[in-house]
């Protein structure tokens, strides 16, 4: 059945009608909505009335939101600490390092006190502006409101942050609320439709249908003005050319009203913008507001017209609240302190500069701000924000929502399915959805494919030309041994360095997505690997089909299909490790400086350097995880265990000669019973440097939780 909604209500939507017809009974049916939020539905034979559950309905950034959804955040004594940094020039003695970590019970480093009692309150269709100067703590508060606090930040447990009166911990409060960040991260090689194609599928519940989220997705790019850039891929700043910073910005809060939350908080949206582009989006965010949604935002010295569209303004001066109230309230609030704004002067730009600390007028400007603090906390607006904000204790008191009379003041609904805390899609979606966009991430970076194979044919056939057209004598034993390993060589670095940046480079990416509860570290693992797997089997199969009959290596279907399967190992071996080499760095850099030193001892125990059994004994078991040894073991056992005596011309007498496969085996002191040992070491290292990898991926995120 497919429902069209028309407004025919008054402005705050208190009652409007919307008219279906299905498809396959013809019968009319009329659905009405009361104040209650109540949905009824009228047979045309009016002689049953029945009350049906509706799920969700995404389309509200259009429609006013019913009274009894909308929300009221307050927060209460919220004191916020970060570690003071430590004096690197100040060296403890060795005695007091051993007296602490001896000592029972440790002391806590000295901490910087970020936030100083901080009580505020944002109410349902209104702006909050939170304004300061650089360094106050607008972005401190706004992280401690979203429970997006760094490691390192400690919260009062003193302090109480509460829906519509009712205490909320972090994931009862990421559930109804969305927090757009100041630094917008997307997956460059993506247009803006196949970003909010992926977010819809993650964020919007499982009980929503798929068309259902494909149309959500077409109306949040038509209500925040993105149709026209939908195709267009997103691009990198200063590297690859795509959207604007103003597209960007909206399409940062398309992404987060996917699901129509009521409560949008947001780190200086004006970014990066022109007065323009600016104006716009902040038009977006109070176009928001005006249907009911609660929003907060920072922003750092806005010009008087976007000054103009603040419903009420939040001054936050080292880290105490300088002033919370209305842009008319708040020039009053000045004006009665004997510092009111001169006559055609940004208010914003006023305050900013009244509550900064100026180079050299700390002391005077530190009293400037006491005053102002100390005068606004004794003031009656801050007395009707505490009033506000304590209401939660008598809330509480009360029995819960239950106690509150919801004539006079908002009761919070319970989740259903759609807002559920946690994971809200399952665990094939977001299998699903990250292979989905990895794979096109592959195929739309000609780095990744055309590059790659392009690279490959080229290096095959210079070791083709080199090595060309050996034959079985003393000397082309030799060469044929040295090809062998080349190929182990040219598969390991190529495809270690191809991937040692895959994780690196999306990890700021994957860390606020895995913290939104978008996916799975496992799903995102499994994903990201297995959409780059038909390149890592594509490049072994260019290489091999190369070089194989250039140099002239053992005839034979079986023998070629032996290598190629030989050589497509180790690739992923080297692919694995170079995944375990990604995800335990912190950085781009880290990973392409450690890389090289730990690939080197594998690469020496790969018996071509370094008999096997001239190993020392305390290195014999590093030489148990080199790929190099396994694969050049069965490489040469492919090559040589069925060649015999005679098959190896030997020109010169005064040389020694291998005279058949099973001498030269021997001296590399390799048997041919250990092929399927080799094999299966193989597969082993590929299933233990993965699991390694992810295991470390799994750590990175829980650090950052």
């Amino acid at each position: 059945m497919t429902i069209n909604n028309d407004d025919h209500g008054d402005s705050d939507n208190r009652n409007y009608i919307t008219s279906t017809r299905t498809c396959s009974t013809n019968s009319y049916v009329e659905q009405s909505m009361d104040d209650e939020g109540i949905d009824t539905m009228l047979t045309n034979d009016k002689a049953t009335l029945i009350q049906m559950w509706s799920p969700k309905s995404y389309g509200s950034v259009r429609g006013q939101i019913p009274k009894q959804d909308r929300l009221t955040y307050t927060w209460r004594e919220l004191d916020v600490f970060g570690e003071a940094p430590k004096d690197e020039n100040k060296r403890e003695s060795l005695c007091n390092r051993l007296r602490y970590c001896l000592r029972q019970h440790k002391d806590i480093n000295p901490r910087k006190h970020l936030l100083k009692n901080v009580t505020g309150v944002a109410k349902s269709g209104e702006l909050l502006a939170v304004m300061g100067s650089s360094g106050a703590g607008k972005t401190t508060l706004l992280n401690a409101l979203a429970f997006r606090s760094p490691s390192g930040v400690k919260i009062s447990p003193k302090a109480v942050r509460a829906l519509n009166g009712i205490p909320v911990n972090a994931e009862q409060l990421r559930s109804r609320c969305a927090y757009v960040q100041q630094d917008d991260l997307f997956i460059p090689s993506l247009t803006a439709k196949e970003h909010l194609v992926f977010q819809a599928l993650l964020r919007m519940g499982r009980d929503v249908p798929h068309t259902v989220k494909l149309h959500r997705v077409d109306e949040v790019l038509q209500d925040l003005s993105l149709t026209k850039c939908a195709d267009i891929i997103i691009g990198a700043p200063g590297r690859t050319k795509g959207l604007s910073g103003g597209e960007r910005k909206r399409l940062a809060f398309a992404s987060e009203t996917l699901t129509d939350p009521h409560l949008l908080l947001c780190d200086e949206p004006t970014s990066g913008l022109d007065s323009f582009m600016a104006h716009s989006v902040l038009q977006v965010l109070k176009g928001m507001a005006m249907k009911g949604k609660t929003i907060v935002f920072t922003i750092h010295q806005p010009s008087s017209e976007l000054y103009c569209l603040f419903d009420r303004i939040l001054l936050v001066a080292e880290g105490r609240v300088a002033f919370l109230g209305s842009p008319y309230q708040s020039a009053e609030f000045f004006s009665q302190l004997g510092i009111p704004c001169p006559p055609n002067y940004n208010p914003a730009d006023f305050y900013v500069q009244m509550l900064a600390i100026a180079p050299a007028k700390e002391t005077e400007c530190r009293e400037t701000i006491k005053k102002i603090c100390d005068s606004f906390a004794v003031s009656p607006l801050a007395r009707e924000v505490l009033d506000t904000a304590s209401a939660t204790s008598s809330i509480k008191a009360s029995g819960g929502a239950n106690g509150i009379n919801t004539q006079d003041a908002y009761f919070l609904q319970p989740l259903d399915a759609t807002y559920g805390i946690g994971y809200r899609s399952s665990w094939w979606t977001q299998f699903y959805c990250i292979l989905w966009r990895s794979w096109l991430s592959v195929l739309k970076d000609p780095m990744l494919v055309k590059v790659r194979l392009l690279q490959t044919a080229m290096v095959a056939s210079l070791i083709g030309s080199i090595y060309f057209g050996q034959v079985l004598d003393q000397d082309g034993v030799m060469n044929i041994n040295g090809s062998l390993f080349l190929f182990l060589t040219n598969m390991t670095f190529q495809n270690v360095f191809a991937v040692i940046n895959v994780f690196s480079a999306e990890l700021p990416v994957f860390l606020r997505e895995k913290r939104s509860r978008l996916y799975r570290v496992d799903t995102y693992f499994l994903g990201k690997t297995i959409a780059e797997l038909p390149l890592f089997i594509a490049v072994p199969f260019v290489f091999t089909s190369i070089t194989y009959p250039m140099i002239g290596l053992k005839a034979g279907v079986s023998h070629y299909l032996t290598t190629l399967f030989v050589v497509t190992l180790v690739a992923n071996v080297s692919t694995s490790f170079g995944y375990l080499i990604s995800c335990a760095s912190s950085s781009i850099s880290m990973a392409l400086s450690v890389g090289p030193p730990i690939v080197i001892p594998f690469l020496i125990f790969g018996g071509f350097f370094l008999n096997s059994a001239s190993v020392p004994p305390y290195f014999k078991y590093l030489s148990y995880l080199s790929w190099f040894r396994y694969a050049n073991e069965a490489l040469l056992i492919n090559q040589w265990s069925t060649v015999g005596d005679g098959e190896i011309a030997c020109p010169r007498s005064n040389v020694t000669c291998p005279q058949s496969g099973e001498i030269i085996l021997q001296t590399f002191n390799f048997r041919p019973e250990n092929f399927t040992l080799d094999i299966s070491c193989l597969i082993g290292l590929i299933i233990l440097f993965r699991m390694g990898a992810l295991f470390c991926l799994w750590l990175r995120s829980r650090s950052k939780e």
